[in-house]
């Protein structure tokens, strides 16, 4: 399923068809009738949850809005719009469990399997705006500034936790962020909602200051069986106590550093900006990757406490003669692969624009409740799972076809010359059994050879016969 169809009008039978395989094939495999159970996404009795959650996730690939399915007649499971509504507006769904589930399943069962065990994997944290500007109502809408137009509107945040190897990114958990400040908040949360509720729970935490959202972010990926080595974010989650936040759950940072007055770190016995550290040191010369290297500690804001780090200058491609800083708690690691993993960062760059562009995540939610964007948010992110997945699956060499997965169980032990040489055997003992050879004993031989072949390659030369 490629990208550019899902921008198409398509009512074409072999298109929908083509839709439904791909779609029951991911939740199949990937078992999100299971998750969605684990999330407290089920029903007792009626239309099961996963015919709706996988209802309402086929929409976008058809093109069509809610309203435009249930009118068409394609809702082959005769769904009615309420129970959609009831489905989306639950305050019980754990959304952020869901999808941290569900990208875990993928990760462990499909990705860990075609990365080699050297290879740093990371999480990724970033925000982009969820901008909601001609609503008033919208349950905690607040204002938001709009970096792109340079204006304040109102919306939301939406903090994003991501996982990356380097070639797949697969969104992991996120937070529609309001504001702690009452005075930034455009409308309330609703008081209905029971306390021990999931809808409540999350409210509260979209009224937190994102730093700590990150830090739940990350303990709820790894309770559900996500690992990295490293956490990539930018200058605006950089602080020191951020950073040994982290630290002290067992993972290293590589972050932009903030070039302000405001943040110091111990450099040769002195509290200094990351600006005085580069004044005070001879610059590298010539075409180098980085301009600077100092080994500093991040310490506490009571001193109690400190950890080393390492900061890299770098040149600003955007303006020549300014720089950027990047600091790295792995002392461990060379400058170039500060910068090199650092820039694994961008994923969550496309992530953010393919979301947008082509699986309206901004669009598709009219809803004034809280729940149903938290919801359709978790929809959009098993879309881009589920193309990611896909792509992976066509790009990655090892995938082409099904005859390497089918034959590296059978021949994981062995190297293909020494395979090669096995067949060759086969096929001159059967060889050596005849001695005069017309066109249709050859033809026998043929066959003889094939069925003395194992099942599964039998059949792949069949098929390409």
């Amino acid at each position: 399923m490629e990208v550019h169809a899902m921008k198409r009008i398509s009512q074409s039978p072999v298109f929908d068809y083509e839709l439904t395989t791909a779609s029951d094939a991911f939740f199949r495999r990937f078992k999100l009738c299971s998750v969605l159970k684990r999330s407290n996404a089920y029903k007792s009795r009626g239309i099961p949850a996963v015919t709706v959650f996988q209802g309402l996730f086929n929409l976008v690939f058809n093109n069509r809005s809610l309203f435009m399915e249930l009118k068409t007649g394609t809702n082959s499971s005769k769904t009615g719009k309420d129970t959609f509504y009831r489905f989306i507006n639950s305050c019980s769904v754990n959304w952020m469990r869901f999808t941290s589930l569900l990208a875990e399943k993928i990760i462990n069962s499909m990705v860990t399997k075609l990365t080699d065990e050297n290879r740093v994997n990371v999480f990724i944290v970033d925000d982009t705006l969820y901008e909601r500007s001609r609503a008033r109502k919208v349950e905690l809408l607040a204002k938001v500034f709009d970096h792109s137009k340079h204006r304040y509107t109102s919306g939301f945040r939406l903090l994003t936790l991501g996982w990356s190897d380097g070639n797949t990114f697969l969104p992991v958990n996120s937070c529609l962020l309001s504001s702690e400040k009452e005075s930034s908040r455009i409308q309330e949360a609703k008081d209905t909602q029971d306390r021990r509720s999931c809808g409540f729970k999350i409210r509260k935490l979209a009224q937190t200051k994102a730093p700590a959202v990150m830090l739940e972010m990350i303990d709820t990926a790894v309770r559900s069986g996500i690992s990295a080595s490293h956490v990539l974010f930018d200058s605006w989650f950089c602080s020191p106590s951020t950073l040994m936040s982290v630290k002290e759950r067992g993972m290293n940072v590589i972050a932009m550093a903030k070039k302000t007055s405001k943040v110091h770190y111990m450099y040769k016995g002195q509290m200094l900006p990351v600006t005085e550290i580069y004044r005070r040191n001879r610059k590298r010369r010539g075409r180098s990757r980085y301009l600077l290297s100092a080994e500093i500690r991040i310490c506490s804001r009571d001193g109690s406490c400190s950890i080393p780090a390492r900061l890299v200058y770098v040149r600003n491609r955007s303006r020549h003669k300014d720089y950027l800083v990047l600091i790295s708690t792995d002392m461990t690691l060379s400058e170039d692969e500060i910068i090199r993993i650092y820039g694994k960062r961008w994923d969550i760059e496309v992530f953010f624009k393919v979301s947008k562009t082509y699986l309206k995540l901004t669009k598709e939610c009219h809803s004034l409740s809280y729940d149903a964007m938290t919801a359709y948010v978790a929809i959009v992110f098993a879309r881009y799972m589920m193309l990611a997945i896909e792509n992976r699956s066509r790009r990655d060499e090892r995938t082409f076809g099904e005859i390497y997965c089918l034959v590296s169980n059978e021949l994981s032990d062995i190297t293909w010359l020494e395979a090669f040489r096995l067949l060759m055997e086969v096929f001159i003992s059967t060889v050596s059994e005849r001695t005069l050879l017309t066109e249709k004993e050859l033809d026998v031989l043929l066959e003889t050879f094939i069925e003395a072949l194992p099942e599964m390659l039998k059949n792949k030369l069949l098929k390409c016969a």
